[in-house]
């Protein structure tokens, strides 16, 4: 994990962020956030919503939370584009593949 400079975050669906005493004092024990959107609330100068999922150490959401944090204390976390799978579903490694048969 590569962590983004704040002047550098822009925010979009998916992104994952780690929040910490700099974008809001709630977060003394920092968590991982998975970013749902950007919530239209009324807020101020500097600060936003946030709508998303908190992360355990594995990266399962193990809440959903909409959160009040200073933009300019998001940190985003790049991660590595998974790998795209070829030609469909591989069996696994000794496993024959599934074959599908007609029943007539």
């Amino acid at each position: 994990m590569v962590p983004v400079p704040p002047a550098v975050v822009r925010l979009r669906a998916g992104d994952l962020l780690h929040l910490t005493r700099a974008a809001s004092v709630q977060f003394v024990t920092p968590i991982m956030f998975r970013l749902i959107r950007v919530l239209d609330r009324p807020t101020f100068d500097g600060w936003l919503w946030l709508d998303g999922y908190q992360l355990n150490k594995k990266g399962d959401a193990v809440a959903r939370r909409e959160l009040f944090v200073q933009q300019a204390g998001l940190r985003k976390v790049s991660t590595p584009a998974p790998t795209p799978r070829r030609g469909g579903r591989q069996p696994a490694p000794g496993n024959p593949p599934l074959v599908r048969r007609d029943r007539s």
